[in-house]
């Protein structure tokens, strides 16, 4: 990508969370030629001098110039506000979000788990709420520095109320026009819940064993018994997601496994967080899930239990931290 090329439009992007997932993306779009500005917390001071380092099987490079911010109310509105933070920071999205998106502007959701849409839209609007699912293998080594392993797709779906199929909508069309200018590969979701649902597939087994067995996904696809277990965790994803009227194929589940099976080893963002002594993204992930399916009459013992297993770490990991 020649970054002295014209990009192919004129929006304004907001990265809040310059981690592992969103320093990539908003590098990449910056290198492609887009305006993109950068809210950091503990690595301010250091991008702010020195700017990104992305290192990336498809090519490292340095933006040495970023648009850097320590505080939300010195960004400029922009066209897309893409909300990178864990799901454990979306306390702070009301205080957040108002001062970052144009009137006429939308959020990006790009989070793990299940209803985060719904919580974003009470703070700025269903209409102006698209969700995205990250395929990405992505880490933060450093401040400032990110390494990304392997895959980097996203999916968008436009968010409606209580997620009814949306459809492909123009500005889905344009926002991928951009990323895909940046080398990012994309797909659209007409049905953003389904789509949920089917990222669950692999993050609820992969994120939640990962922190359990404290293992990386090549170990959990190596050894018999944890790939047993993983497989009984897909099957009840896709069943939660049957009880709510979203139809999983087993072509993806087999999908799915072998993605993993071709991954660079990875230690998920749960377990990176785990041995962090961070808040672990427990409830978006499991405990959301399991409350809708169940009310919609779906029986989840597996996932429960993995459920109630990590909620019991995060707590204890938590006291210990403090």
């Amino acid at each position: 990508m020649d970054s002295l090329t014209a990009p192919l439009s004129h929006r304004s992007y907001a990265i809040l969370g310059t981690g592992a997932l969103g320093g990539y993306y908003g590098a990449c779009l910056q290198r492609a030629g887009l305006e993109v500005h950068f809210l950091l917390h503990s690595d301010y001071e250091l991008v702010r001098e020195r700017g990104l380092i992305i290192e990336s099987p498809n090519g490292d490079f340095t933006l040495p110039h970023v648009n850097a911010y320590g505080d939300v109310r010195k960004m400029p509105p922009c066209d897309v506000v893409v909300v990178a933070l864990k799901t454990t920071q979306n306390h702070l999205l009301p205080a957040v979000l108002p001062a970052v998106v144009k009137d006429d502007g939308v959020v990006l959701v790009l989070q793990n788990g299940l209803g985060i849409e719904e919580e974003v839209a009470q703070i700025v609007g269903f209409k102006r709420v698209i969700g995205g699912l990250c395929f990405l293998c992505s880490n933060k080594v450093g401040p400032g520095h990110i390494r990304h392993l392997d895959y980097n797709q996203i999916k968008l779906g436009e968010y409606t109320p209580h997620y009814r199929p949306g459809g492909i909508t123009e500005r889905m069309r344009q926002i991928i026009s951009d990323f895909e200018y940046a080398g990012i590969p994309m797909q659209m979701a007409e049905d953003l819940l389904l789509a949920r649902w089917q990222k669950l597939v692999w993050n609820i087994p992969y994120n939640g064993l990962s922190v359990v067995l404290n293992a990386t996904t090549d170990e959990l696809m190596a050894d018999k018994y944890a790939r047993s277990l993983v497989e009984q965790l897909m099957g009840e994803v896709v069943a939660g997601a049957a009880a709510v009227g979203c139809v999983i194929g087993d072509r993806f589940v087999q999908k799915m496994l072998d993605y993993t099976e071709k991954m660079t080893p990875y230690r998920t963002s749960m377990k990176i967080d785990y041995d962090a002594g961070r808040p672990m993204e427990v409830e978006a992930m499991f405990g959301n899930p399991v409350r809708v399916a169940t009310a919609s009459g779906a029986d989840l013992p597996l996932i429960s239990m993995l459920y109630r297993q990590l909620k019991f770490l995060d707590a204890r990991s938590i006291r210990l931290s403090n």
